[in-house]
């Protein structure tokens, strides 16, 4: 009987979605409002199954939120809450878009991603500019900061890939094989 293989393991694809939570927390403290929320949301639609994609995007956001209102001190204000929900709203939108496209480019392993980032990118800085219009902090949407801003999520992105790609390689996957069939019996006449 052959050792079951890592990704067999049930716990192996909970633990990999805890680890998105905590490396998310990590960069919430590094970049503060400037979490990859997009690159997170195209890494959970390309590794991730529909339902699994969106509880990781629903938790980062939540461990954002619990990270900046509990230790960075973000204001405690009607409109800071608002965008709290704002951010949430456009994670959640871009995880969406995201599915969207890696779904249709499911054949293209390598534009796949890419073209997925662009989009849920796009989507999430869309909204984020129609909500600062109605909030206010349109000041924060120069090409500069939206520039940064890409690259903090191309990097992430590309990170998590690697990662992926690393864990792949030594049998760990996300998501869980389904069990093997046992081996037909032959008919009896």
């Amino acid at each position: 009987m052959a050792a079951p293989r890592l990704h067999e393991a049930g716990w192996v694809p909970q633990s990999c979605l805890a680890l998105l939570v905590i490396a998310s927390s990590g960069l919430t403290f590094w970049y503060a409002c400037a979490a990859p929320f997009a690159a997170f949301a195209v890494f959970a639609a390309v590794a991730l199954s529909e339902r699994d994609a969106l509880r990781v995007v629903v938790a980062l956001w939540l461990a954002n939120q619990a990270i900046g209102y509990l230790l960075l001190g973000y204001p405690r204000t009607a409109n800071s809450f608002m965008w709290g929900l704002a951010i949430g709203g456009a994670a959640v939108v871009s995880l969406l878009v995201a599915q969207w496209i890696a779904a249709a480019l499911r054949s293209s392993p390598v534009i796949r991603p890419v073209a997925a980032l662009g989009g849920a990118f796009a989507v999430y800085e869309g909204v984020i500019c129609v909500v600062a219009i109605g909030l206010g902090g349109t000041g924060s949407l120069v090409p500069a900061i939206v520039g940064r801003i890409l690259i903090v999520n191309v990097v992430t992105l590309s990170a998590l890939l690697a990662v992926s790609r690393l864990g792949a390689s030594v049998g760990v996957t996300w998501r869980p094989v389904a069990a093997a069939s046992p081996p037909a019996q032959p008919a009896s006449s």
